[in-house]
């Protein structure tokens, strides 16, 4: 997969539905796949063991691999099963646009009554619908982090600089992610074997509703002069993949200079 600059999203200062709904779609797409995967898996291991069973004299002659033990693809399939079917996901979502229709409606009569006449009574109804929009603002956003919490975990991998011509033995770097308030930074070198040496290979993200992945790759020169590669804001809906995915990042605008890194998410 290939990642190129964006637009960062809006602060998080207001609930974000439209994003929240796209997260939502794209998360429910994840823990579906993650079932089916892993439910595949489970088929096939049921239908090794039935062959084991059938052919036992063989194996007892000519021994297999082991193989994967039903309770951690089982247990793999119900910790799927509990997001999709329970209230850790759906019903998450549905109390979020209950919110937002209140939200909704609470904002039209404010409109309602800011328009009326000013009478003791259209002030205290708009009293009412201006302490209620608050009310439902803050229950979107309560509701957002509490989606957050059930959306697993991001595992990163470093897996090094692509730049063609552009790495030379001895080229130092330092690479900033930045997701939300999350961080990583680290620092690597360029080996005379071209292999490059990092002080840090994995880190792990939360995932966040209204949060690209910002990454900035700086050229460390000398104590003095450090040179912008580049930086790149990166969309993470994709990365709720049941399967790890190895990503090619654009770091500057010509494309010359890649980081690739590796992503599992864990639910």
């Amino acid at each position: 997969r290939m990642f190129t600059g964006s637009t960062k999203l809006p602060p998080t200062k207001t609930p974000q539905p439209e994003r929240l709904d796209e997260v939502y779609a794209a998360l429910r797409k994840g823990l579906q796949s993650y079932l089916q995967v892993h439910q595949l898996e489970l088929d096939s291991l049921g239908q090794q063991i039935r062959e084991n069973k059938k052919n036992s004299r063989l194996v007892r002659a000519c021994p297999v691999k082991p193989v994967t033990p039903v309770s951690r693809v089982a247990s793999a399939i119900i910790h799927g099963e509990l997001h999709i079917e329970c209230r850790d996901v759906e019903e998450l979502y549905e109390a979020y646009c209950i919110q937002r229709r209140l939200r909704d409606g609470a904002s039209k009569m404010v409109a309602a009554f800011n328009s009326a006449t000013g009478s003791k009574e259209a002030r205290e109804s708009l009293s009412e619908a201006n302490k209620g929009y608050r009310e439902y603002t803050e229950h979107m956003c309560s509701l957002e982090n509490e989606l957050e919490s059930q959306m697993g975990e991001f595992h990163v991998k470093m897996k090094g600089l692509a730049g063609f011509a552009r790495l030379c033995a001895g080229d130092q770097y330092e690479v900033l992610m930045r997701y939300g308030r999350q961080r990583w930074r680290l620092r690597g070198r360029v080996e005379v074997s071209n292999k490059q040496i990092w002080d840090s290979e994995e880190f792990t993200f939360q995932p966040l509703v209204t949060e690209l992945l910002s990454i900035k790759v700086t050229e460390l020169k000398s104590l003095a002069n450090h040179v912008v590669v580049g930086s790149v804001s990166c969309e993470m809906l994709d990365l709720f993949c049941p399967l790890p995915q190895t990503l090619a990042v654009d770091i500057n605008d010509l494309g010359t200079v890649k980081l690739n890194l590796e992503v599992t998410w864990r639910s």
